[in-house]
C-alpha cells in the first residue's frame, strides 16, 4: 500500500485547529485525506463517501415525492449545505437535482464552509474527486459559518443539510454545537418552507438528538447507512421533515 503524504494544512477560523491534506498514489487516481491535526484517523477520505452520497440524494428524492403531482409546484429549489468537504455531499445534491429537472426545473444550491483553505482545495488539488461541482452555475460557495446563514433565514429553503464535524457533536470547532442544540434546530425549522427538509450526517446514532428533533416539531426518519459502497462503518442520516 502507498505511503500518505502531508500536502497542505489549513488553519480553523477562531480556533487553534488546524485541517491537515494528506494524499497517496494508487493505480487509477490518487486518493486524498482530509485529518485534524493531533487527531487519530481520517476526518474525511476520498475513498469512502457513500455516506456523505446519500446525505446529498436523500432529502432531494423526500422533496420530489412531496412536490411530484402538485399542482402548485416549486418554482425555484433552494438548498443550504453546511460543509463542503470533499465536495460530495454537493455533487450527490446536484446529480439529484438532474434527476428530477422534470420536478424541479430551477435549482440553487449555496454550500456554507468555515475554513477557507477547504474551499481552496476543492478548487484545486481535490476539485476532481468528486467531478469538480463548485463549476455548477447552481452551486455557490460561501466562506463563512452555517450558523450564521440559518439564523437569518425564515423560510427560505427548501432543504437544509448539516454536514458539519463528526455530527451533533462538535469536533473541529465548539461553536459547531450550537447548530445541534434545541435552539440551533429551532433556527433551522424556522429557516425551512412547509414541508422542508433538514438533512444531518452523523458518525454515530445518538438517541438523544432524534429526540430533539422530534420535541421540536420535525417528523424524523433515523438512516443507517455504510460508509463505503455497502461495507465500512455504518454512518447516521437524519431527514427531520417540517410539517407546518
Amino acid at each position: 500500500m502507498a505511503r500518505w503524504e502531508f500536502q497542505d494544512r489549513a488553519a480553523i477560523p477562531h480556533s487553534t485547529g488546524e485541517l491537515q491534506l494528506f494524499s497517496r498514489e494508487m493505480a487509477k487516481a490518487p486518493d486524498f485525506a482530509i485529518r485534524i491535526k493531533g487527531e487519530a484517523g481520517d476526518l474525511m477520505n476520498s475513498r469512502q463517501h457513500s455516506s456523505e452520497d446519500a446525505l446529498g440524494e436523500l432529502p432531494i428524492l423526500a422533496l420530489r415525492k412531496r412536490d411530484e403531482g402538485s399542482t402548485q409546484p416549486t418554482s425555484e429549489v433552494r438548498i443550504l449545505i453546511g460543509g463542503l468537504g470533499m465536495g460530495f455531499t454537493l455533487a450527490a445534491t446536484l446529480r439529484a437535482l438532474d434527476e428530477a429537472a422534470s420536478v424541479f426545473p430551477r435549482a440553487r444550491v449555496e454550500v456554507a464552509e468555515l475554513v477557507p483553505g477547504v474551499v481552496a482545495w476543492n478548487k484545486d488539488v481535490i476539485g476532481a474527486c468528486a467531478g469538480h461541482p463548485l463549476t455548477d452555475p447552481r452551486a455557490q460557495v460561501i466562506v463563512g459559518d452555517v450558523y450564521k446563514i440559518i439564523d437569518r433565514a425564515d423560510n427560505d429553503f427548501d432543504v437544509v443539510v448539516l454536514d458539519v464535524d463528526n455530527g451533533p457533536e462538535g469536533l473541529t470547532h465548539a461553536h459547531n454545537e450550537r447548530l445541534y442544540s434545541t435552539e440551533g434546530l429551532s433556527r433551522a425549522m424556522d429557516a425551512l418552507r412547509p414541508g422542508g427538509v433538514l438533512a444531518v450526517w452523523s458518525a454515530s446514532p445518538e438517541r438523544s438528538f432524534t429526540a430533539r428533533l422530534q420535541k421540536i416539531g420535525f417528523e424524523v426518519d433515523e438512516l443507517r447507512v455504510r460508509a463505503h459502497a455497502g461495507k465500512g462503518a455504518r454512518h447516521v442520516i437524519w431527514l427531520a421533515t417540517k410539517f407546518c
